[in-house]
């Protein structure tokens, strides 16, 4: 392929982002200059490159770019109204956009354009920000690098720090890039291959400084109170608190969660410097834009006992929203955006590990990845200097900043199910993977339960991925097996909002021929499998406080009586009754819970390709392929009922349209009058 500034751009923009020593997730931006073809002049023009306003360096595609006339850009200079206003020159940029401009250029753009080099690098490697945020960086910066690298006192990105780094670079003409005060690193090259030597120039060279000069304990001395509990007892506290955690950090909003007991999270509580640093915050911008200025830490040893550490949390949850609540009535003006929730995003727990949230899991999941670049920064900050970053005021400037707001504001609106996590049993095929689908696709995470861990993880990875969807094997009938699941569920997503109790099996006989064990094994999967499931997934409802929604799929059969079907119509009449118990129980706590009766489910459904089809033909004297049909011509409708009719009951009933429905079945069977609800 053809050689272009633009894919030249994106495969060093792809090399670099892939790292993670490098930049992290959605950090950072590069740019290329070149020459291409005015398609009005047919001349020659000058553009810039530059990743778009919201990208991620490592997947970032020609279509993220945005592309800009590179005379416009300079022209603005003459325009400039002063630092005061710079915020101003931001729409001035799609005035500058050739044709229709690719992406949205970021606030970073002036940097690109300003500074005099074909390609340019802005990233924020942990080891170069360990330097940006040192008391004495300048000093550092001048002893690490020498000549080749300057140092940039902090300044909020946008058009003056763009023109402070061209004058910087003008008057070093040795410098091959600066770090950025409180913030990241620059770099710039002749070629695209020049600017990335010279960019992981900057980052080994900083971190070859930190591990030469950099003190063996930057973080103080071990607190053996805190120090990291064994791995399984680590997660066992970690699933036990994740409810009530969960619940902290929805008060204003629902989000989803994500937790880590990394070695670098578990050294870093560990130590007797955490409060300290912790309480400081973070600086990188792009860091506390998706942590908060500073993470809610738990002051208490690492085995103290869950009800106590649950009753701290409150209080600390208390303090902390008032904390918040003070930063932001202290910086914010009349022109500020409203606050946008006072609760931690970033919850750490000595000797357990850090629980981050966000909108989605793979928001929440960055969080974390975020706080640990924190984490990074502060150990190579204090092993060779004093970690200081940028002031409070500096943080809200950014944090409310009128051109995030606008950013956030473009976002699309939320899924009818977004931020909600559901568990549905059985669900690597049939019914169970149709209601996994139809809720992902809604905007929720799902956990697809299943006996057969390869399947359910297969469906997983269909459904969309870990960030959307995880594989677990529960086997229904075993308590044990289900508290195993669901522990795994709310570490994996912070905690449950759906549960659908999909899991079942049939057998056809009549009375004469059904065993006591035929009654047993169906008895044990539905009948007893719902109820250990509500029970185990009821706690982390409750303790919530988020309410939520139980689904029993059961079956017209719970109030049909259809011919040599004993054991499974008794076993979907207990199930179907379990739902009018739960809803008066549980509806206290604000959780609904409710029934779908579907029939006659044939295509997909493993129940039926397991025997369950072949006897009902056979029950019915007809060929087992014309099953389907024959189930539709005796509906009223004279329509065949499908995996996805019996999901969208479940989307229905679990979205925000019936939050006032509880008790409730909802017949999916195109019509059989002989199950009408009575």
């Amino acid at each position: 392929m053809t050689s272009t500034p633009a894919r030249d751009l994106v495969a060093r923009s792809n090399k670099l982002g892939s790292d993670p020593r490098v930049t992290n997730y959605g950090g950072g931006n590069t740019s290329a200059k070149g020459l291409a073809a005015d398609p009005v002049t047919g001349e020659d023009v000058e553009l810039l490159w530059v990743k778009g306003s919201g990208g991620d360096l490592g997947t970032l595609t020609e279509a993220g770019l945005g592309v800009l006339n590179l005379a416009r850009i300079e022209a603005l200079k003459a325009t400039y109204p002063g630092v005061e206003r710079e915020d101003e020159m931001v729409a001035a940029l799609d005035y500058c956009r050739h044709g229709l401009g690719g992406a949205a250029p970021s606030i970073d753009t002036f940097m690109h354009a300003f500074v005099d080099a074909a390609h340019v690098d802005h990233l924020h490697p942990d080891s170069g920000i360990a330097f940006a945020t040192a008391k004495d960086g300048e000093k550092l910066t001048k002893k690490a690098f020498g000549d080749k690298v300057v140092w940039v006192p902090w300044r909020r990105p946008g058009f003056q720090l763009g023109l402070d780094i061209a004058a910087i670079k003008k008057q070093n003409p040795h410098a091959i890039g600066c770090i950025l005060g409180g913030h990241g690193i620059t770099a710039w090259g002749r070629t695209s291959a020049e600017a990335q030597k010279n960019s992981l120039w900057i980052i080994t060279t900083a971190e070859d400084y930190l591990a030469a000069k950099g003190k063996k304990a930057p973080f103080g001395r071990e607190v053996a109170k805190n120090k990291a509990l064994p791995p399984a007892e680590r997660r066992a506290k970690a699933a036990a608190l994740a409810a009530t955690i969960r619940g902290i950090a929805s008060h204003d909003k629902p989000m989803v969660g994500h937790f880590t007991d990394a070695p670098a999270v578990l050294e870093f509580l560990s130590s007797a410097n955490a409060p300290k640093l912790a309480a400081l915050g973070t600086s990188c911008p792009d860091h506390f834009l998706r942590t908060k200025v500073k993470p809610m830490l738990v002051d208490l040893p690492a085995d103290a006992p869950i009800e106590k550490i649950k009753q701290r949390l409150e209080k600390l949850h208390e303090a902390y929203r008032a904390d918040y609540t003070a930063y932001y009535e202290k910086y914010a003006g009349s022109g500020s955006p409203a606050m946008r929730g006072a609760d931690p995003l970033i919850v750490l727990v000595p000797g357990v590990g850090m629980f981050s949230y966000g909108a989605n899991k793979q928001t929440a999941r960055v969080a974390g990845e975020f706080y640990l670049n924190a984490i990074n920064v502060m150990r190579g900050a204090e092993s060779i200097s004093t970690y200081t970053p940028i002031s409070d005021a500096e943080k809200f400037a950014i944090e409310y900043w009128a051109l995030e707001e606008a950013k956030l504001q473009r976002m699309p609106k939320p899924k009818s199910h977004a931020t909600r996590i559901a568990l549905v049993t059985g669900a690597a095929s049939g019914i169970g993977k149709a209601i996994a689908t139809r809720l992902a696709a809604d905007g929720a995470c799902v956990v697809v339960a299943d006996l057969d861990l390869a399947t359910a993880q297969e469906a997983a990875a269909e459904i969309g991925g870990p960030d959307v969807a995880i594989g677990l094997q529960v086997n229904v009938t075993d308590a044990a097996a289900i508290d195993t699941m669901v522990q795994d569920a709310v570490l994996a997503f912070g905690g449950l909002d759906i549960v659908v109790n999909n899991a079942g099996v049939s057998l056809s006989k009549p009375l004469l021929e059904t065993t006591e064990k035929d009654w047993d094994f169906q008895h044990d999967i539905m009948a007893k499998g719902s109820f250990l499931v509500a029970k185990a997934t009821a706690p982390v409802l409750i303790e919530q406080k988020m309410g939520g929604d139980v689904i029993y799929i059961a079956s017209k059969n719970s109030v049909f009586a259809g011919p040599n079907n004993i054991a499974y119509s008794a076993t979907k009449a207990d199930q179907a009754h379990q739902v009018r118990l739960l809803a008066v129980e549980l509806g206290e706590h604000g959780i609904k819970v409710n029934g779908i009766n579907p029939d006659g489910v044939v295509r997909g459904s493993g129940i039926f390709a397991a025997g369950w089809g072949a006897n009902r033909a056979k029950t019915y004297g007809i060929a087992e392929d014309k099953l389907g049909e024959f189930y539709a011509q005796r509906t009223i409708l004279k329509r065949e009922v499908l995996p996805e009719n019996v999901a969208n009951a479940v989307s229905v009933l679990t979205g925000p349209d019936l939050s006032h429905t509880t008790g409730l079945h909802i017949p999916v069977d195109a019509g059989v009058a002989a199950a009408f609800l009575r």
